[in-house]
């Protein structure tokens, strides 16, 4: 009998507030699976994030570069026709049931709508209308959206409001929160399933994503004294690139002070706890209906949170804040372990199909991680690609590639590139940009080589990046004494 496949994604969740004590549950799939320790996500942005991970196709191939909200460029937020993706792969043989968010987005509609196979147990659309039979509010509001300027197919600028760093309580009992009501419905599903099937389970919630409106007990159970801010908070480096203050990123994180990061931070893992607990609720129910144990469970997040590292918020940059995630593996009978090669979401598909024997149309750009898990397989050489074309609309474009130790990062905006190198082992919050610091000019330039062939091989429509490190630093090294 095939095993069962629960996938569990945060929304937002930063790699480096995990196995701090707030996420037993969490770290409990870890301790008991294949620990990634260095899996990037595709996109640092939601729709494309989870295109690129149900499809193992990069965003440039599968289509889905932005979230679809601008009706004008909406056409680049959805997976082309004809694209595979895992739900389709399996719901045939597999009782397949989604409860959470949903952000895969398809040419025909969302996948909700145009997807009769799967088992909607809850969806954004179905926690709108509890709330509104309850007579209960959202969490949120104007006080936590800030205006930010927006570009439209990468021309026109228009001002939208976007979530900010802004912290409340959430009057509402819990269970009116989006993450406790995912969770419940989880639960009723698993409790409610086809039992002549194996049970397909992609439970997708929304917390730690903002707004950072939270109810009790989880708004007060963090104090300021549980946790220690890392060093690049509120910090806007010397040499990172100048272009984020075009971007979401830097126009709503630039108007904090360090100190009043700490109110964010507390908040944020207080909503980081009850997603932990959350995830403890599916758990359990997985041990109470005696799945626990027969079943493939799969932990990520879609991308990261800047939360005030390098000075910016949200996500959408390369920083490995925004695009370093959690990705835990845990097999039935397997021992654990943990890989430190460089890993992307787009190899997840790729490994449940080998691991499933699963039957999919055309090629992945992905590849199995089941060689490298079992210990038949050397993962190291192999980049992961990561890109941004801008949220709501096309702008903003940033272009990153990240193999064995090192970093680069292009960040465009009108007729500017800006370049970053990091060496994410040794300087794991990217204070350094080697390109200033001397002697790294040609593994800067075999990168941006890789990044280039990259580009020409998915069709980009952005242009390749040329790097003419001596011109680079001519531009742009001369930084103002007062900052």
């Amino acid at each position: 009998m095939r095993e069962n496949v629960v996938i569990i994604m945060a929304d937002q969740l930063r790699y480096d507030v995990l196995g701090r004590g707030f996420t037993p549950n969490i770290d409990s799939i870890r301790e008991g699976g294949v620990d990634f320790t260095r899996a990037y996500c595709a996109c640092p942005l939601c729709v494309p994030a989870r295109g690129a991970f149900f499809t193992g196709k990069w965003p440039n191939v599968n289509g889905s570069l932005i979230n679809p909200w601008l009706a004008s460029d909406s056409y680049y937020g959805s997976v082309h026709e004809g694209i595979d993706n895992l739900y389709r792969m399996m719901e045939k043989d597999w009782c397949s049931i989604h409860s959470g968010k949903q952000h895969l987005f398809t040419e025909g509609g969302k996948l909700e709508d145009v997807d009769k196979d799967t088992i909607w147990a809850s969806t954004e659309k179905s926690y709108k209308e509890y709330l509104a039979e309850n007579g209960v509010r959202a969490p949120g509001g104007p006080r936590f959206k800030t205006p930010v300027p927006e570009m439209k197919g990468g021309a026109y600028t228009r001002v939208t409001r976007y979530s900010n760093a802004n912290t409340g309580c959430y009057p509402e009992d819990e269970k009116f929160y989006f993450d406790r009501y995912f969770a419940q419905k989880a639960v009723e599903a698993i409790r409610k399933r086809d039992r002549s099937r194996p049970l397909l389970l992609n439970a997708m919630f929304l917390a730690p994503h903002p707004p950072l409106e939270i109810p009790q007990p989880w708004y007060g159970k963090v104090a300021v004294d549980d946790f220690v801010m890392p060093e690049n908070v509120g910090v806007f480096y010397p040499h990172q690139s100048p272009l984020q203050m075009y971007n979401l990123t830097g126009v709503v994180g630039a108007r904090y002070r360090r100190e009043e990061w700490m109110e964010s931070w507390r908040v944020y893992l207080g909503l980081v706890s009850m997603l932990d607990d959350c995830v403890g609720m599916v758990l359990d129910t997985l041990r109470e209906e005696g799945l626990y144990d027969d079943s493939i469970i799969i932990f990520t997040s879609d991308h990261g949170e800047m939360l005030g590292s390098h000075a910016l918020f949200q996500k959408m940059c390369m920083y490995e804040e925004a695009a370093h995630v959690p990705l835990f593996i845990s097999l039935p009978g397997r021992q654990a372990r943990r890989i430190d090669d460089v890993v992307s979401h787009v190899d997840v598909l790729p490994t449940l199909c080998e691991l499933l024997n699963l039957s999919h149309k055309g090629t992945f750009d992905g590849r199995s991680l089941l060689g490298i898990m079992e210990g038949r397989r050397d993962g190291t050489g192999v980049p992961a690609y990561i890109q941004f074309d801008g949220n709501g609309a096309r702008s903003n474009f940033q272009r990153c590639v990240v193999m064995d130790r090192y970093k680069l990062i292009v960040d465009y905006f009108k007729d500017e590139t800006f370049f970053e190198l990091y060496d994410v082992v040794a300087d794991p919050q990217e204070t350094e940009n080697l390109l200033f610091s001397g002697g790294h000019d040609a593994i800067a330039l075999e990168l941006v080589r890789l990044l280039r062939r990259h580009m020409e091989e998915t069709s980009d429509m952005v242009a390749p990046p040329a790097l003419a490190p001596e011109e680079f630093r001519k531009a742009y090294g001369d930084i103002p004494t007062r900052r």
